[in-house]
């Protein structure tokens, strides 16, 4: 392996690294990513679809792998920025960008939403590890692939009722419980920036002059990801304001169902079995809710309330819903 591969270059020269466009389409498709998880995310919280993505299985993996992505994009960039030396002021500038606007995050969320704020998420988690990082660039690849094993061990071999204060809960070895909106601790999540390390270093030197290292994107759409990429900060910035705004735009031209609707509607469509479609569920359950409305069963129905035979006039309801389908 070559030298390159294996020892960052000494930190006293200044000269800007060239940038692999690559790079910028790699992480503008991350921001991509990220824009659905919020977006649904957003849907449920305002109530606009009946998923609890927050809850859902697969939309957790879902957003677990987009942070993954970021990070390991974060230790990649860290590298291909440092390859001819450490230029001092843009990464000081670069930090106390990626710092500020973790800051802004933390005090938004702070006064929208108190109960569930960010302390430490995803921004919080690259400013720091932007720091924690630069040894690893001078460190034998060997060393570093170790690191990452030994960051994505961690969290299952660590614990003491210390690690549980709140104060400590950054570190990622508490097992209380927290109420945040994001979430992204040191470890393992560190294991995923120098993931990003080690894949840049085994990939860059073999990758100096070929194709894909001049490779600029010529397509619009290509290009448009590749500028989001770039302006990935200013982008992650502004996505949930706009995206809040619209949506509370929305509530407002056509409101949703009332939590006590939802929660109905939810049960109903647990009830379906899994034989039941669940397009064919909702349907039902949708049309019975409209004729307990019209029979004036509907608020006996949330309270709790009904008489046998209601009760029973209920499930005739249901079965005319499902013969009508």
């Amino acid at each position: 392996m070559s030298q390159t591969a294996n020892s960052a270059p000494p930190p006293s020269a200044t000269t800007q690294s060239p940038r692999f466009a690559f790079v910028d389409v790699a992480r503008g498709i991350a921001l991509l990513a990220m824009f659905v998880y919020h977006f649904a995310y957003d849907l449920s919280f305002f109530g606009l679809i009946e998923t609890d993505v927050v809850a859902e299985p697969g939309w957790r993996i879902f957003a677990r792998c987009i942070a993954g992505s970021f990070l390991i994009v974060v230790g990649f960039s860290l590298v291909l920025a440092t390859r001819k030396g450490l230029n001092r002021p843009a990464y000081l500038k670069r930090l106390a960008m990626v710092a500020g606007a973790a800051a802004l995050v933390s005090l938004g969320t702070w006064f929208a939403i108190p109960g569930n704020f960010i302390f430490f998420g995803i921004l919080h988690h690259i400013a720091l590890a932007s720091v924690l990082a630069l040894p690893f660039l001078r460190l034998p690849v060997a060393v570093v692939t170790l690191s990452v094993v030994l960051a994505f061990a961690l969290p299952r071999f660590v614990a003491h009722p210390l690690l549980d204060a709140p104060w400590l809960s950054w570190l990622g070895f508490s097992h209380a419980p927290l109420q945040t909106a994001d979430f992204v601790p040191v470890f393992p999540w560190f294991g995923c920036v120098l993931t990003g390390i080690v894949l840049a270093r085994l990939l860059l030197p073999p990758l100096e002059g070929t194709r894909l290292a001049a490779w600029r994107p010529r397509m619009l759409p290509t290009r448009i990801v590749a500028s989001g990429g770039r302006h990935s900060l200013l982008v992650y910035l502004v996505h949930q304001p706009v995206f809040i705004a619209a949506l509370t735009l929305v509530t407002f031209v056509a409101p949703p169902p009332p939590p006590a609707e939802r929660a109905f509607r939810a049960e109903c469509q647990r009830s379906c079995g899994p034989d039941v479609p669940e397009q064919l569920c909702r349907a039902v359950c949708g049309c019975t809710i409209d004729k307990l409305k019209r029979e004036q069963l509907w608020q006996k129905a949330l309270d709790d309330l009904l008489s046998p035979d209601e009760g029973a006039r209920v499930s005739a309801l249901a079965q005319a819903c499902l013969r009508e389908r």
